[in-house]
């Protein structure tokens, strides 16, 4: 299945509340609860003013209909096409 990194501008990410933090995962795995189990969410990076997320779902148009249903930004998504680690170097 389909890996996707998708960029969420949100103006002080960084500096959200862990209870604010909290409330977004959850909006986030309420929606994802409705659309079934084809689409995942693995994590989330948060820096400054941005929200990385990573996903694994069957197309962009679902992991689109996420942030819809989510009221979330979805600036820009884009699949993943390999990993490499450290290991890649041996």
């Amino acid at each position: 299945m389909p890996k996707y990194v998708i960029e969420r501008e949100i103006p002080g990410a960084g500096k959200l509340t862990a209870e604010q933090l909290k409330a977004i995962s959850q909006t986030s795995c309420g929606v994802l609860n409705k659309l079934g189990p084809s689409i995942q969410w693995k994590h989330s990076y948060v820096t400054g003013d941005k929200i990385y997320c990573v996903y694994i779902a069957p197309n962009e148009e679902m992991v689109r209909e996420h942030a819809s249903q989510g009221g979330f930004p979805a600036n820009r998504i884009s699949e993943v096409v390999e990993i490499i680690d450290p290991t890649t170097a041996e």
